[in-house]
């Protein structure tokens, strides 16, 4: 669509356009509520591997994660051994988690990126992003591996990487993902779902304000024209009403 030639109708033609939109908007709606209740009821899988992970105080478990509520989002930060930066897609997500984080920690809901560097090499670039929520280590162990997101050369030369629920060919050592877990009043543990690529979109607040405008996403690869927040040059101002 060429947006500098664009249908201009009158204001009762965009009003019946809008209208019509709206019931489809209505729709889907109707059928995301429907998904969200299907994601619900899907079926969970115990943990029962001990999973370590270190922290700002040293060790910690799984258990540990939930900080005393009985509902987990851990965002899967690609932060490889040895990287001196965050990865930019997992960074432009991360902006959005502390605003939520203020709601959710009061909903019993704990939030924590996990990485599978060393805990102390992301923490200059956590604190150069100004970012609050927990993230914490996952160096170590097997919990990278077992969600998807971490890649041993020797699986993916031999065919049986996975990502996203079917074989990768991913020269990646890390990719995004995201995992939710239950944990009942008896201290059992449960991984009740994980998404990725394209389903980590639905965190991403700047894109559903980008789908509201003109232009849209304006991108030719999915987060193209993302930076790090403090890489971006200043916008020069367009017709700025402010002094």
């Amino acid at each position: 669509m060429n947006i500098e030639h664009h249908q201009v109708v009158s204001r009762e033609e965009w009003l019946a356009a809008r209208r019509e939109h709206l019931a489809h908007e209505k729709a889907f709606t109707r059928e995301r509520d429907k998904l969200s209740a299907e994601r619900r009821a899907l079926p969970w899988v115990k943990i029962d591997k001990p999973y370590r992970f270190q922290g700002l105080h040293g060790e910690l478990s799984l258990a540990d994660l939930f900080g005393g509520r009985s509902q987990l989002i851990i965002y899967h930060f690609m932060f490889g051994p040895g990287w001196t930066e965050g990865c930019q897609g997992c960074s432009f997500l991360s902006d959005h988690i502390d605003g939520a984080n203020q709601h959710l920690a009061h909903h019993d809901v704990a939030v924590v990126a996990v990485s599978r560097a060393p805990f102390a090499e992301f923490q200059p670039f956590k604190r150069r992003m100004g970012w609050a929520f927990d993230w914490v280590s996952s160096h170590g162990c097997d919990f990278n591996y077992d969600f998807g997101v971490s890649f041993k050369t020797e699986d993916t030369a031999a065919g049986i990487a996975t990502y996203n629920y079917e074989k990768t060919d991913t020269t990646e050592g890390e990719l995004p993902g995201l995992s939710v877990f239950y944990r009942n009043e008896a201290g059992d543990i449960f991984h009740t779902y994980s998404t990725y690529a394209r389903g980590l979109d639905i965190l991403v607040g700047t894109y559903n304000y980008l789908d509201l405008t003109p232009k849209g996403r304006n991108e030719d690869e999915i987060m193209d024209w993302v930076r790090h927040h403090d890489k971006y040059e200043e916008a020069k101002p367009r017709g700025c009403c402010h002094s």
